[in-house]
């Protein structure tokens, strides 16, 4: 079964926060607690770079990676959320990580679609876009699960090669899924 999370937006002080590694000061202004992994050297690079984002534009907080957050457990397990805003085209990308303690549960799964379901709500969002390294089969298996297809790859300055997917965003559409049962 998989678990009922919502994705809690953060606020750049929370950015901030995490990037330096501060967990007591992501923890006093962050809406839900944060753990320690959050925190950590693995997402640290994540959260500067919404830092900045946010910085320039304190609009994108709201579909930036926020914390993946387990409604039944009242429990942060991972990070997700877009890397931006949609851009012209109507393109997001969508990022995430599961702690390792809560890995194979589900979670990465229920943040997907939490994602998917927000893209396909917003009307400016036309494509939902994947990076997945190489390596990375469960990543895939996750993406192709729900429709994703290969459209090429790129080189990611932190995270090496990357296979790029792409999906259609109004494929999750609720109003859509409603008229097709």
């Amino acid at each position: 079964m998989t678990p009922r999370v919502r994705i809690v937006h953060l606020t750049g002080p929370v950015f901030h926060a995490l990037a330096r590694g501060d967990v007591d000061a992501a923890n006093s202004a962050s809406p839900v607690p944060v753990s320690a992994f959050l925190a950590g050297p693995e997402c640290r690079g994540v959260w500067a770079m919404r830092a900045r984002q946010s910085d320039a534009d304190p609009g994108c907080a709201g579909w930036v990676t926020g914390i993946i957050w387990d409604e039944e457990n009242r429990t942060a397990v991972g990070r997700a959320g877009f890397h931006a805003p949609p851009d012209g085209a109507g393109l997001v990308e969508i990022g995430y990580a599961v702690e390792p303690a809560h890995r194979r549960q589900g979670y990465a799964r229920a943040a997907l679609e939490a994602l998917l379901r927000r893209a396909a709500d917003d009307p400016r969002v036309k494509t939902v876009r994947v990076s997945i390294a190489p390596d990375n089969v469960a990543s895939y298996s996750l993406a192709t699960h729900y429709g994703f297809v290969k459209v090429g790859e790129q080189w990611d300055s932190e995270d090496g090669r990357e296979i790029v997917y792409e999906v259609p965003a109004d494929q999750f559409s609720r109003s859509r899924n409603a008229s097709d049962r």
